[in-house]
């Protein structure tokens, strides 16, 4: 029971972060732009929910997303096929796709900078009243996965155990 429990409730939290990905992932169109998609969106959609931004305040950071939206390199393509060959190839070779891996993970890890920046204008833009709203429903956010993390691993551990 709280196998399903924890299914159910990690199953709805994705719901709530990422709606439009969710059905994007499963269906297996597009599966490797998942992740970048869902960044945008989240930032677009849930950063600023419940916080009363005045017009000035939209208009930047409408600004600020225009600009990085444009600044940003867009996916590497080519770099993606490359890893389709590989992992699509007869002889699995680890080295070649480990090789891969890094190489697309380090563009990434220069895009998501990239939008740490955006973020970090956006942020202050922000009054100190608004900044201490967005730091309470972050905490908050990070106590509910908290929670469903130590709901998973507890699921885990039972499981191991049951299984000798």
């Amino acid at each position: 029971m709280r196998n399903v429990t924890a299914v159910i409730m990690a199953s709805a939290l994705a719901l709530t972060l990422f709606p439009g990905q969710v059905v994007e992932a499963n269906t297996g169109d597009r599966w490797h732009q998942v992740e970048e998609t869902t960044q945008h969106n989240i930032i677009q959609q849930h950063m600023f929910d419940g916080i009363s931004l005045t017009e000035q305040q939209r208009q930047q950071m409408r600004d600020l997303m225009h600009l990085a939206k444009h600044s940003q390199s867009p996916v590497n393509v080519s770099e993606l096929e490359v890893m389709h060959r590989l992992i699509t190839s007869e002889n699995f070779d680890e080295k070649a796709v480990r090789i891969q891996a890094e190489k697309m993970a380090r563009e990434q890890v220069a895009r998501q900078v990239e939008m740490a920046k955006v973020r970090n204008q956006m942020f202050r833009l922000l009054t100190p009243e608004q900044r201490a709203i967005l730091n309470d429903k972050h905490h908050q956010l990070m106590n509910e996965l908290r929670e469903i993390a130590d709901q998973q691993t507890h699921s885990i551990l039972q499981l191991s155990s049951s299984n000798p």
